[in-house]
């Protein structure tokens, strides 16, 4: 098994999903009590979050590539980012170490087109929705890319922020997001990305009748696979 090196602490709650699936199927797959061979750096959270928010991208990067750099001296074979937004970096990161990153929308996007689905919704903070390194990245799977109205990302990333980020889930917040996915549903979108790491713990497969795709669980999915490759 190669070891993977994960950033995380962005936020801790979405870390720790992170922790506990790529154990568990790592467990499922080998049986008896093993468990994934990885190694973790937490940056901290306010500082990223602070550099971003005044559109200090240098600063963001700096926090991410110090965290890259201290997995790969911890022996890590490839880094797997445990936060959506925060890949926007990725490629100037990867430039400056010499371990890969397993990008979350690669691991998105192969389950897309294997659902045969050509045009998916994408949610998510700010960043996530209104950049364009989620949707080149679907788009050279074919991949058309929606994202919601202004109205419904203010309320999706504000929510993130606010809530999800501290670890709270209300019903509430809840029926507003299946609301904003059936509207997508009816402008055309065949399926919604959970594009944020902490949407997968508020919204459940069975909470809407729109297919969703859970970037937490498919990353997982394919950290697992590259360290058995």
């Amino acid at each position: 098994m190669q070891r993977i090196g994960l950033i995380g602490g962005l936020t801790w709650i979405s870390t720790a999903e992170y922790y506990r699936r790529l154990n568990e199927i790592v467990q499922e797959r080998l049986g008896g009590a093993n468990s994934a061979d990885l190694v973790l750096a937490s940056v901290n959270r306010e500082g990223y979050a602070q550099a971003t928010s005044r559109r200090d991208e240098e600063a963001a990067r700096s926090i991410l590539l110090a965290a890259a750099q201290r997995v790969e001296r911890a022996g890590a074979d490839f880094i797997a980012l445990c936060c959506n937004g925060a890949h926007q970096f990725v490629p100037q990161v990867e430039r400056e170490i010499s371990i890969p990153f397993l990008h979350i929308a690669d691991a998105t996007a192969r389950k897309i087109q294997s659902a045969g689905l050509e045009k998916v919704a994408l949610l998510g903070v700010r960043d996530t929705m209104e950049q364009n390194f989620y949707p080149d990245v679907l788009a050279r799977y074919g991949i058309t890319t929606m994202i919601p109205n202004d109205a419904e990302r203010a309320y999706i990333h504000d929510s993130i922020q606010r809530e999800l980020a501290h670890n709270i889930f209300r019903d509430e917040t809840r029926r507003r997001y299946v609301e904003i996915m059936k509207g997508l549903q009816s402008r055309g979108a065949q399926g919604v990305i959970l594009g944020c790491t902490e949407i997968p713990l508020l919204i459940r497969p069975d909470d809407t009748s729109i297919v969703t795709f859970s970037t937490t669980e498919l990353h997982c999915q394919a950290v697992v696979e590259w360290a058995f490759a």
